[in-house]
């Protein structure tokens, strides 16, 4: 009888836990859905050129604060891999806000299909045919490795928490 009631116990608990953690990542995934995220969207219009490759770079001009916010976005919400302008990294040097900018904004834009909406940032960036890359930092063309978005938080939590409830369970029931 014992062994029947710490096996219906197993099973309610993976059951709870299993269907506690989809709900979690549901409901995650859905309040991350609700909240209305301010893009710099670019207006409609094809800009691409035609007869050889491209990328994005900061407008030169524009205001300092408006160039950071838009790098802060593309770095940001904008996914755009910006390890390279990290200290200490291939594209850290120059140490300006237009090199680092010019940087994630072509990530960004290569990564998004070489469209001309993924090159604009609020009117920040243009796009050119000189290649920027420089030294050892390479602002690489289409076809370049795109950085992947990190892993959600809740699967990870979910799989730490399936373990914790196995010890448990196994805990208590060889302490009897």
């Amino acid at each position: 009888m014992r062994e029947r009631i710490w096996v219906f116990l197993w099973l309610v608990l993976l059951e709870s836990c299993y269907l506690g953690g989809a709900r979690e990542i549901a409901a995650q995934e859905k309040e991350e859905a609700a909240i209305p995220v301010n893009t710099l969207s670019p207006p409609e219009g094809n800009t691409t050129f035609l007869d050889g490759t491209t990328w994005c770079v900061a407008l030169a001009g524009v205001s300092q604060a408006d160039l950071q916010n838009a790098l802060d976005w593309a770095c940001g919400l904008g996914m755009a891999d910006c390890k390279a302008i990290q200290e200490g990294e291939a594209c850290f040097e120059p140490d300006t806000l237009v090199s680092h900018a010019s940087y994630a904004f072509n990530n960004y834009y290569q990564q998004n299909g070489n469209s001309d909406i993924a090159c604009n940032f609020g009117g920040t960036a243009t796009l050119t045919k000189h290649n920027p890359s420089y030294g050892k930092c390479d602002y690489s063309a289409s076809g370049s490795e795109a950085s992947s978005a990190p892993p959600l938080r809740g699967k990870h939590h979910l799989g730490f928490l399936w373990w914790q409830l196995v010890a448990l369970l196994l805990l208590s029931y060889f302490e009897r």
